[in-house]
């Protein structure tokens, strides 16, 4: 194709076409539809009745929304923090010839191809309260003080489901991290050794910058991933309970569509949650990319 004398390659754009028709059929057009629906009440089945704002109403005034919002954003939250220091610090230690090196790198990845459904399941026997492994373990040494309701008791039910997204995603980050330390050159290093830098040094002053294009990629998947893919696992493990100790958005939506037939409303309550994942994203992004060195 030509423009003016300029010749314009159409090859790249032919091979991105197919992933935009796939993007916006699957994504796009789904979520225009369901802002439209967020305006009528709908069951599903009947005829679309429209109700203007109320629904948005409905979610602002409904306390169980803003509880599983609150949830969602604790374990977002946890689950980015955890992942991205474990992963790093795994990563850092891996990057280096260790014993066995091949085999821990297997082993700590192997989670990532699981799904959610038999991680939770995996889970669930290992926190059962009756003969889980946790507590059979504590058990055998001794220890039964430290028996708890892993996923009963609503104090620590949902920092449960934390550690179990964390196990199954850090893989994931850690194989990221350590692409990133093995592209960096060992100039930078032995110039620092020359100087006279320890390891700590080499690693707050070369190894942390020179990674930082990599941590802000890391941090935005594991929030944004968090915040999508909580469903799975909370649903599978424990419903939403105890006592709506674990209820994230994305339960509490499901539940207000299929349980108790609401579809506007639950459209409304994802909206809400689509712009406060859209700032608190953008938000982040902008932070970090501005200490990268570029500007959003």
């Amino acid at each position: 194709m030509r423009i003016g004398k300029r010749k314009i390659d159409t090859f790249p754009y032919l091979m991105c076409l197919p992933a935009i028709i796939l993007f916006t059929i699957f994504i796009i057009l789904p979520f225009f539809d369901g802002l439209y629906m967020s305006f009528f009440k709908w069951d599903g089945f009947s005829e679309p009745e429209f109700i203007g704002l109320r629904n948005y109403s409905n979610s602002i005034h409904d306390s169980l929304f803003w509880l599983s919002m609150k949830h969602t954003f604790i374990y977002a939250i946890l689950v980015t923090v955890i992942k991205n220091v474990l992963a790093f610090l795994l990563a850092y230690i891996l990057v280096r010839k260790v014993p066995f090196q091949t085999l821990f790198r297997t082993g700590i990845y192997l989670p990532v191809t699981l799904s959610y459904v038999v991680i939770g399941v995996l889970w669930s026997w290992v926190y059962n309260p009756t003969f889980g492994l946790i507590n059979s373990f504590l058990t055998m040494i001794g220890k039964e003080e430290w028996i708890l309701g892993w996923l009963s008791d609503p104090d620590i039910a949902l920092y449960s489901v934390v550690v179990v997204d964390v196990w199954k995603w850090l893989g994931y980050h850690m194989v990221l991290y350590l692409a990133g330390m093995q592209a960096i050159s060992k100039d930078y290093y032995e110039a620092a050794s020359i100087d006279g830098a320890n390891g700590f040094k080499q690693l707050i002053h070369i190894t942390i910058p020179q990674l930082n294009s990599t941590i802000v990629v890391n941090v935005l998947m594991s929030l944004t991933g968090a915040f999508a893919s909580n469903y799975d696992i909370v649903n599978v493990m424990t419903g939403g309970g105890p006592a709506n100790s674990t209820e994230v958005s994305l339960t509490y939506i499901v539940s207000n569509a299929f349980r108790y037939s609401n579809m506007g409303k639950a459209n409304a309550m994802s909206m809400i949650l689509f712009a406060f994942v859209f700032v608190f994203g953008f938000i982040q992004l902008r932070i970090m990319s501005r200490e990268d060195g570029y500007d959003v």
